[in-house]
């Protein structure tokens, strides 16, 4: 994408967003599009940072996660603090998912047991039916 601003409907259909989204992440103060009258204008700043909360909402990573990540870019220690806790808070993301993972397997194979015991026991119901006919 290019330097120029960004109407709140391109921002809406390059990033496939709503622009309630858009003006929820502005109230949330996590993009500041300029102000032209009624008009938002996005900056190659804001589509970063949006590119940045998408990714995280991605991720599971909560709003006040992704705001505070956001906030560390301009510490002036080369994004070392930014990407450090990043990197801390996406294993913490990832322990978690395949922790849920985990528990979905096991519910998926139990499920899965049930409706073997479930079809054999309407099988066995359905034969002595099908023998006295």
């Amino acid at each position: 994408m290019s330097n120029e601003m960004m109407t709140i409907r391109q921002m809406c259909d390059a990033f496939d967003v709503t622009p309630r989204t858009l003006r929820f992440y502005e109230a949330k103060e996590l993009l500041f599009p300029v102000r032209e009258g009624q008009k938002r204008l996005f900056t190659r700043r804001d589509r970063a940072r949006l590119k940045l909360i998408l990714r995280g909402k991605r991720f599971g990573f909560s709003l006040e996660d992704i705001r505070q990540l956001l906030d560390l870019y301009h510490m002036g220690d080369q994004q070392q603090t930014q990407l450090a806790r990043t990197y801390d808070i996406a294993r913490e993301r990832l322990a978690e998912l395949e922790s849920q993972r985990d528990t979905l397997n096991k519910a998926i194979d139990d499920l899965r047991e049930q409706l073997k015991w479930g079809e054999k026991m309407i099988l066995s119901m359905n034969a002595p039916r099908k023998a006295a006919e």
